[in-house]
């Protein structure tokens, strides 16, 4: 049998045993705590801008949880690729892919290994290829199909090489903006992620064989082939979005050239209003009529030099270049121009690429900020007046552009005031940026941004908390035994006490 004395004792251990518990349980429950999200991985995504006149790849990253469907994604990186787009390549067999190694090779160095095989690489090819697409087709097959090959044998996941629609093009670029405005979605200050409900900007791009323009609009959009329908951060939007194919700065460059040479009825010596006085210039015939964009009614010979000579007469230049636009026929309620549907503006805009560019130079050239048409205007002929040795003394960093710099303002222009129908009330609303939070505008963020919705989320790490009524239920019964143990071993020691004076 066991000793009254060790029955005492165990009876001692077990309520010394059970203070220490309840006073750990206590202070466990009332320390301050909060529910902490485990910060997850980042995934990655490329995307290789594949532009008429260049190539550029990006490297986005989002944390591997996803808002509403969507990951929050971030400019991680940019590379430019050496040489011309890859539509310049056509004919010229590895010349494409070849290009592409150097950046790739950046990104195998700034993406971790652990990621490599989960990154998804697209190429999404513009207005160039789809030129090229118009007048060569299988060229433009083999140039997609050697740069699909080549982006297959890095450790990445391949996800296609394709041709984006104008359409496309424009939307995506739609979707940077909004996004880098945090439009669909900011971080609050409750320490969480919000759909702020603001009111969406309209994007204006400027490329060099296209131009786009996009925007959330409320009004019937009479031309279907103008309407998509996106969903992001659990929200639907209905946007506008037209692109114009030719209308790029390069492509307009070269049709005004075209339509000078027609107009002047020669091949072997033309004045041009739009390049400065002073400034004068040879090309080959094929350089201007080697496109889809323009159509020579009479045969040349691609071998023969044009001879050119700048006089800068910006009233000139402007009817020139708005001769490349047609302004009256219109089956739609109202139109932009040739034809095509365009609602009216509403809102904030914001513009990027060439516009962003030109408008830079424009501001620069006349040292004044330009925030009305009028304004517009004045800079324009402060640029087209400049003769080629004052550009030169003014800008010598800018020698290569500096030729074309009345022309581009006067695209700008026409497109802007003539074409989308911005006034002196909705000029000013329009932001003409290169970078936004580090991130350069342009269609490829939002392509990432949508196709993200495609990628798999991991799943976040939450330390679980308990509730308020579980929490207090819990503090009682630790109570309880706290009190309990207390009154045991204080009536153990009294008892233990008496025995030791009797």
């Amino acid at each position: 049998m066991v000793s009254m004395g060790n029955q005492q004792q165990c009876r001692i251990i077990t309520a010394t045993a059970a203070l220490f518990l309840a006073v750990c349980g206590i202070l466990l429950l009332v320390v301050p705590t909060e529910d902490v999200k485990e910060t997850p991985e980042f995934m990655y995504g490329i995307v290789l801008d594949a532009g008429s006149s260049h190539t550029s790849m990006f490297i986005y990253k989002w944390p591997a949880d996803k808002q509403n469907g969507t990951g929050i994604v971030s400019q991680h990186s940019e590379c430019h690729v050496k040489g011309g787009g890859i539509s310049s390549y056509a004919g010229n067999r590895g010349g494409a892919a070849s290009s592409l190694e150097e950046c790739m090779e950046k990104a195998m160095q700034e993406i971790p290994k652990s990621r490599h095989k989960l990154t998804p690489v697209y190429l999404g090819a513009t207005a160039g290829m789809r030129l090229l697409n118009i007048s060569k087709p299988k060229e433009s097959d083999e140039v997609l199909k050697e740069v699909a090959d080549k982006l297959k044998t890095y450790p990445f996941s391949f996800k296609g090489a394709t041709i984006l629609s104008g359409q496309e093009e424009g939307a995506y670029g739609w979707v940077t903006v909004n996004y880098l405005l945090e439009k669909f979605i900011t971080y609050g200050f409750v320490g969480r992620w919000l759909s702020p409900g603001k009111d969406t900007a309209g994007a204006l791009d400027l490329g060099g064989a296209s131009t786009q323009i996009t925007f959330e609009t409320k009004q019937t959009v009479e031309n279907k082939d103008n309407l998509m329908q996106l969903r992001l951060y659990g929200r639907d939007y209905q946007i506008y979005t037209q692109s114009f194919l030719c209308y790029g700065r390069d492509q307009v460059l070269l049709r005004l050239l075209a339509l000078l040479i027609k107009t002047q009825g020669s091949d072997h010596s033309i004045v041009h209003p739009c390049y400065p006085a002073g400034y004068s210039d040879s090309v080959k015939l094929s350089s201007v009529f080697d496109t889809p964009c323009i159509k020579r009614q009479t045969p040349y010979k691609p071998d023969d030099v044009l001879q050119i000579k700048g006089t800068g007469n910006y009233d000139q230049c402007l009817g020139n270049v708005s001769r490349l636009f047609s302004f009256n026929n219109c089956s739609y309620s109202r139109c932009s121009f040739d034809g095509v549907f365009k609602p009216n503006i509403t809102g904030n805009f914001m513009a990027f690429s060439a516009f962003f560019y030109t408008h830079s130079f424009l501001e620069k050239a006349a040292g004044t900020t330009i925030t009305s048409p009028a304004d517009l205007e004045d800079a324009i002929h402060v640029v087209c007046n400049m003769s080629f040795q004052e550009m030169q003394n003014k800008f010598p960093d800018e020698e290569n552009h500096l030729r074309d710099y009345c022309a581009d303002s006067i695209l700008l222009q026409v497109l802007l005031i003539n074409g989308y129908g911005f006034n002196d009330l909705s000029f000013p609303h329009i932001s003409f940026r290169e970078k936004a939070e580090d991130t350069s505008v342009g269609w490829s963020l939002g392509y990432m941004l949508s196709l993200s919705n495609l990628l798999p989320a991991e799943n976040v790490l939450v330390r679980k908390t308990l509730l308020p009524d579980a929490w207090r239920a819990a503090v009682f019964l630790f109570s309880v035994l706290l009190i309990a143990s207390i009154f045991f071993l204080l009536r153990t020691y009294q008892k233990n006490a008496t025995k030791l004076c009797c």
